[in-house]
C-alpha cells in the first residue's frame, strides 16, 4: 500500500482544526481575548500602552515582545497567542511559501477585537491549508529554502509537521486560557 503523505499531513491538521481548535474558539469575547491571568502579561494593546521592551505593529494595536525573550518568558494573553499564530506561525510561512502577503511582527496590523483576530486566523489558516494541499507529494520533498534559515535544506514536510505542532500547541494554550477565564 502506498501512503499519500500530503493527504495525511493536511488531514491531520484539518481534522484538528474542524473538530477541536476552531470550535473551541467559537464565541470568544473581547474580555477573554484581552484577559490577563497574571500581571504583567504580554498582550496586544492600543499603541503606546505596551508593557514590554518592544511593541511591534503597524496599526492602532501592537504586540508585546522582547529580544532576547526574558527567562522565564511572560505569561501571554489569548490576544498575544492569536497574534503569534496569525503572524509568526501562519502569516510569515504563507508569505514565504504560498504567495501570501508579506507578514512580519513589525508591519502587521494586529486585531483590536476577538472577532477581527478570528477573521485573521481563519484567513491565514485557509491560505496555509490550501498551500500545503497544493504541494503534492513532490512538493513535500523539496527543501524549505532560505526563508527557514538554518532549516533551509530540510524538506517541506518537516515544516508542515512543525506548523501542525505549533497550531496544536498554541491552540491548547488558548483553550486552557479560556477554561481559566470561565472558572476565575
Amino acid at each position: 500500500m502506498s501512503i499519500r503523505w500530503n493527504d495525511q499531513l493536511s488531514q491531520q491538521l484539518d481534522e484538528h482544526w474542524q473538530r477541536q481548535l476552531r470550535p473551541r474558539l467559537s464565541g470568544l469575547t473581547d474580555d477573554e481575548y484581552f484577559w490577563e491571568p497574571v500581571s504583567p502579561a504580554w498582550s496586544v494593546r492600543p499603541r503606546g500602552t505596551g508593557t514590554a521592551p518592544v511593541q511591534s505593529g503597524s496599526g492602532d494595536w501592537t504586540i508585546d515582545f522582547a529580544f532576547p525573550e526574558p527567562e522565564p518568558a511572560p505569561v501571554t494573553t489569548i490576544a498575544w497567542r492569536l497574534g503569534h499564530i496569525v503572524v509568526g506561525v501562519l502569516g510569515a510561512r504563507n508569505a514565504s511559501h504560498f504567495d501570501g502577503p508579506t507578514t512580519d511582527y513589525e508591519s502587521f496590523a494586529y486585531a483590536g477585537s476577538a472577532e477581527e483576530a478570528l477573521a485573521q486566523l481563519d484567513a491565514g489558516y485557509a491560505t496555509w491549508l490550501d498551500g500545503v494541499r497544493s504541494l503534492g507529494e513532490a512538493g513535500l520533498e523539496r527543501p524549505c529554502g532560505p526563508a527557514e534559515g538554518p532549516f533551509a535544506d530540510w524538506p517541506m514536510a518537516a515544516l508542515v509537521l512543525h506548523i501542525n505542532r505549533e497550531l496544536l500547541h498554541h491552540g491548547a494554550e488558548i483553550a486552557l486560557l479560556r477554561d481559566l477565564y470561565a472558572n476565575r
